[in-house]
């Protein structure tokens, strides 16, 4: 029986968030970045950045990285209605809408929020193919400027809905949760069709990439040389200072900007 009362849908979105807060506390976390000024929650965190994962382990941000100046992209469907309260509830404004139903609001809406917040996007969601990046969040990369940070993830042996379209990962109280972040990608300005296409299979390459390595390391149970402690956000992070000097700023692609590799003729 689904859930539509609105006065349902709220209680059940405070009770998702304190249930996922509870679980995932259990959980021991590490994290190995390529360069940490990409998170949010460092004091040199020095501009706005699109943040990508697939959508099975949405847990995982959801539990650390709330209060963290975040909008997150969210289906208009009537399962992510919870969803959306209980993001609320963990400290992330919401755009809801997809690159199907709803989605030139949402696209609007991003645009819009993109000028003060960090924007996270699940690039395989609402309904799949599982890991495969749709284009929406590469035409936004190249609309906005902004650049696009990978954030691979993985748990040590989950529970995995199997016949959902994404084979949710749900992981065990008290095992492993690793992470491996991507370098920027700088997606061009003024991308067309055509043009969107080798930079979507790069970065779906990319996300594919970091989300199977943190998924070994999790199993697997070594360390990793550059690997630290991964800490949740306990109190907003905004800098609204920065922020407004970064919205000044010309944020197009600059020369040293990643790009896909052209095969030969």
């Amino acid at each position: 029986m689904k859930i539509k009362h609105p006065l349902a849908m709220k209680l059940g979105g405070l009770l998702a968030s304190t249930a996922v807060s509870s679980w995932m506390r259990t959980l021991d976390y590490k994290i190995d970045y390529i360069d940490r000024q990409i998170d949010p929650i460092f004091p040199e965190f020095n501009r706005r950045r699109i943040y990508l994962f697939w959508h099975e382990y949405i847990l995982f941000p959801f539990a650390l990285r709330g209060n963290c100046n975040l909008a997150m992209l969210l289906s208009r469907h009537t399962d992510a209605e919870i969803l959306s309260r209980a993001a609320y509830h963990r400290g992330f404004e919401f755009v809801r809408g997809s690159t199907g139903r709803g989605g030139t609001t949402a696209l609007k809406e991003m645009l819009q929020k993109s000028q003060q917040m960090n924007l996270t996007i699940t690039p395989d969601g609402p309904r799949g193919p599982r890991r495969q990046l749709a284009p929406g969040a590469v035409y936004l990369a190249s609309r906005l400027g902004m650049p696009i940070v990978l954030l691979g993830f993985g748990y040590d042996r989950p529970w995995r809905f199997r016949k959902a379209w994404d084979q949710f990962a749900l992981p065990r109280p008290f095992s492993r949760a690793r992470s491996i972040t991507s370098e920027e990608i700088f997606i061009p300005g003024g991308l067309t069709k055509t043009d969107i296409e080798p930079w979507r299979l790069l970065v779906e390459n990319r996300l594919n990439e970091v989300t199977e390595q943190s998924e070994t390391w999790a199993q697997s149970g070594r360390r990793r040389p550059n690997e630290q402690p991964l800490y949740r956000a306990t109190a907003p992070t905004r800098n609204r200072r920065f922020y407004e000097e970064d919205q000044q700023e010309n944020l197009s692609a600059p020369e040293t900007s990643t790009e896909p590799e052209r095969k030969a003729a």
